[in-house]
Formats: structure tokens, C-alpha cells, sequence
């Protein structure tokens, strides 16, 4: 077996949302692995680029650069019933969480192109593949997220671009802080997960780093939850 196949030296990363949260800690899993991580977010003293407004920015600073590895990390959600939803928060949710992550993989073709072996990851959710009780917006274009990493595996393929989605559950990270700081919710989270706890970032971080080494070189197309098994879960296992 290779070490090479199992540490990113001398690749070009790009993680979108990468100052908090799981984007931060696959920045950090990346840089670990050897890799030149390049990150963008929308409000941070040191990075400042919102990817949803900002992608030509992004694309003439990457210009005539190979591109091995794009993460997909930002995104928001609002936790609301859909007649909540004013036009502008579905709008800005859906071009952040989706479109902008689509195009950017689009205006970025030629750099992953030009690395001769590139990967894409969508940070997914398992918000796209199962029901939970508000945030259609962000459900739905974490679902799209995944279809169209699909998509893009299968038109990709030639180009030796492997695209593939890591879908977690709930994460500690500032975006599921306040939901995870209510006990009644956070002990509804945990009864329905099947391991008991929530992940930590760097749980995430690891799947996302998989994906990105030539280790994974025949994987593409997939959704891999990281979700200590809530997804597969249909009655809860009862002893006695």
C-alpha cells in the first residue's frame, strides 16, 4: 500500500466557508494532509469573499492554477415554516446553499480540469434526504446539492473529476448551536441517533479528506452520511 494515496502533498485545495464549523476543521484536516488550502467566506477578519456574490473574484484569483480539491462548505439555514418564508430569505438561502456552489464548480471547470485528477465535494445534509420539521429551503437545496453532484460525477468523469457529497447530521458548530442548546431538542437528537452523541467537525472533516486523496480514486456519485446512523434507522433497538 502507497502513503502517497493517503496524504495530499503538493495539492491546491479550495474550501468555501472554511473560517468555522466543519469548514474550519476540514481546512485544518486538508493543510494536515500536506495540502495548499485556499479558503473563502463571507465574514471573517482574514477571509472575505462571499462565495454566493463574489465567484469572479474566486475564479480570476485561481486563474491558469490546477485545482485538485473544491469543497463546497458554505451554506445557512433558516428554521422556519415555509409560509414564514418571505420571497427574499427562500432566494438567498437557495442561491447560497446551491446555486452558488453549482456555478462555482462550473466557472472552476478548467482549473480541475488542469490538475489531471480532481475532486469535488458537496457538504450535504441528511436535511436532503430525510424530513425534519422546518427549513425546507435549505432541505431542499441540500437535496439538489447531492443530485448534482451526481449529475456532475456521471459528465465529469471524462475530464477525471470525481464528485461525491458527505451529508452529516447534527454537528457542534455555530450554525446548530442555538438548536443544540435547548435540552429538549438536543435530547431529541441524540435519542434518535443511534451512537447517542452529536459529531464533532473534525468527524466530518475526516470523510471530506478521504474524498479528496487519490485513496478514493474509484469513488464518485456517492452521498456519505456522517450521521452516527441516524439515516438508517428505523425502530430504535430495544434491549430485553
Amino acid at each position: 500500500m502507497s502513503s502517497a494515496n493517503w496524504d495530499l502533498r503538493g495539492k491546491h485545495a479550495l474550501v468555501t466557508g472554511g473560517t468555522k464549523g466543519i469548514g474550519r476543521a476540514i481546512c485544518e484536516e486538508l493543510a494536515d494532509l500536506g495540502a495548499v488550502v485556499i479558503s473563502v467566506a463571507r465574514s471573517d477578519a482574514d477571509i472575505n469573499a462571499d462565495v454566493a456574490t463574489e465567484r469572479a473574484t474566486i475564479v480570476r484569483a485561481l486563474a491558469g492554477k490546477p485545482l485538485h480539491v473544491l469543497v463546497h462548505n458554505a451554506g445557512t439555514n433558516v428554521r422556519k415554516p415555509l409560509v414564514e418564508y418571505d420571497d427574499a430569505t427562500w432566494d438567498r438561502i437557495i442561491a447560497l446553499d446551491l446555486t452558488a456552489a453549482v456555478l462555482l464548480s462550473r466557472d472552476l471547470h478548467p482549473n480541475l480540469c488542469a490538475a489531471n485528477g480532481a475532486s469535488v465535494i458537496h457538504i450535504g445534509s441528511v436535511a436532503g434526504q430525510v424530513a425534519l420539521p422546518t427549513g425546507v429551503a435549505y432541505a431542499a437545496a441540500k437535496a439538489g446539492l447531492a443530485q448534482a453532484a451526481r449529475t456532475l460525477a456521471l459528465e465529469w468523469a471524462r475530464d477525471q473529476i470525481r464528485v461525491n457529497t458527505v451529508s452529516p447530521w447534527y454537528t457542534r458548530t455555530p450554525l446548530a448551536a442555538p438548536v443544540l442548546a435547548d435540552p429538549a431538542k438536543l435530547a431529541a437528537i441524540v435519542a434518535r441517533t443511534p451512537m447517542g452523541r452529536i459529531a464533532e467537525p473534525r468527524e466530518v472533516a475526516t470523510v471530506v479528506a478521504f474524498l479528496a486523496m487519490s485513496a478514493a480514486s474509484y469513488v464518485t456519485g456517492q452521498t456519505i452520511c456522517v450521521d452516527g446512523g441516524m439515516t438508517i434507522q428505523g425502530l430504535p433497538f430495544v434491549t430485553g
